[in-house]
């Protein structure tokens, strides 16, 4: 068996009853075509506990429900221009709930919405329009030339 794929409750029910019938780690190993650690530490696994099936679970704890996540994002698409930061703020005065604007970030993510940073664009005037202008007509052949 590849080492890669897991070893499903039947199998190891199996294990467990050959090594119970007084069998030897490696001899069931080698009938299983399992790497002896793997028999050992189910066995071991199996005395300590008395169960021989896989422990689940593992991973980072959500920080949100799927329903707070529905709302992160209906209160996102209200208003298109607010920040996930806005958002943040808006969750917490709503459900007394601290999320970070990564969170809602992500969540945003989720769904195919990408939080913007509203900038402000400050317009040029016409001398500044003038003076870039300028600088780029100054500067159009300037990798020609060096």
């Amino acid at each position: 068996m590849s080492s890669r794929h897991h070893i499903d409750d039947f199998m190891r029910g199996r294990i467990i009853g050959k090594i119970e019938e007084e069998r030897k780690i490696t001899d069931v190993a080698r009938e299983f075509d399992i790497a002896h650690s793997n028999v050992s530490r189910l066995w071991k696994s199996f005395k300590t506990t008395g169960m021989c099936s896989r422990r689940h679970g593992g991973g980072v704890v959500r920080s949100t429900t799927p329903a707070e996540d529905r709302y992160i994002v209906l209160s996102a698409k209200r208003n298109r221009r607010t920040t996930a930061q806005q958002v943040a703020n808006q969750f917490l005065a709503a459900s007394e709930k601290q999320i970070s604007r990564k969170t809602v970030a992500r969540r945003l993510r989720g769904r195919g919405l990408y939080a913007r940073r509203p900038v402000v664009c400050v317009p040029l005037t016409r001398k500044l329009r003038t003076a870039r202008l300028q600088w780029c007509r100054e500067h159009h052949n300037w990798t020609e030339q060096n």
